[in-house]
């Protein structure tokens, strides 16, 4: 995680030893943050915490890089600080560009209906609305918000937004070399593969790969 590499750089900023921050947070030898340092250990939140205060820093700053000095936690809605043991969410906004089919392809309406915000980790270029019961069996029901990685090609087995002429589906692809086939395989039994063979395929295009889903509460 990028926290490894803050906390050594916020550690000879300030010209502190090893040794030196391993007495202040109350680790027996400098071998434990010499690991730290390197990336073999993960800390819990409250060592975290406890290794900010001793580089006179935030939590937010070795975590993210970010933060200055002595700045405070702070939440969205009362500005407060918050507790040591506890980290705000990193988030961002991910454009939504309509509806994705989970059954039967439906016309790509790719509109631009807003923002959706989620997780800064998400690796995604945008989202799609999931329609349909089809990939129940991978935990995607209907109404879901599908993040998206913008990417033409996909691994067998992934879960990819394909664009079927001007019909878009997500479905699991399959590609068989030997036949020339592509399959787009449902995770629900009551959907039959969407088969592809040879000259069909140039009615295919893979607009990226499904890396996350944000499951909508009713």
């Amino acid at each position: 995680m990028k926290y490894h590499d803050n906390i050594k750089r916020r550690r000879k900023e300030l010209k502190i030893t090893q040794t030196e921050l391993a007495n202040a947070v109350g680790y027996s030898s400098k071998s434990t943050i010499s690991k730290l340092e390197a990336g073999g250990i993960d800390l819990s939140q409250s060592m975290l915490a406890s290794i900010a205060k001793a580089l006179d820093t935030t939590p937010t700053a070795l975590l993210y890089g970010n933060g200055s000095p002595n700045s405070e936690y702070l939440t969205e809605s009362n500005n407060e600080p918050l507790p040591p043991n506890c980290f705000p969410i990193e988030k961002k906004k991910f454009p939504l560009l309509g509806n994705i089919a989970c059954g039967e392809p439906i016309f790509a309406d790719e509109d631009f209906e807003g923002y959706v915000e989620a997780g800064a980790d998400i690796d995604a270029d945008f989202c799609l609305r999931a329609s349909g019961d089809s990939m129940v069996g991978a935990r995607i029901h209907d109404g879901d918000i599908v993040f998206i990685k913008q990417q033409p090609i996909v691994d067998n087995g992934q879960i990819a937004a394909v664009l079927i002429e001007n019909e878009a589906t997500l479905k699991r692809f399959y590609y068989d070399q030997a036949s020339d086939t592509v399959q787009l395989m449902a995770e629900n039994p009551s959907y039959a593969p969407i088969v592809k063979m040879k000259s069909d395929l140039n009615d295919i295009r893979i607009l990226g790969r499904a890396i996350a889903f944000q499951s909508i509460i009713k």
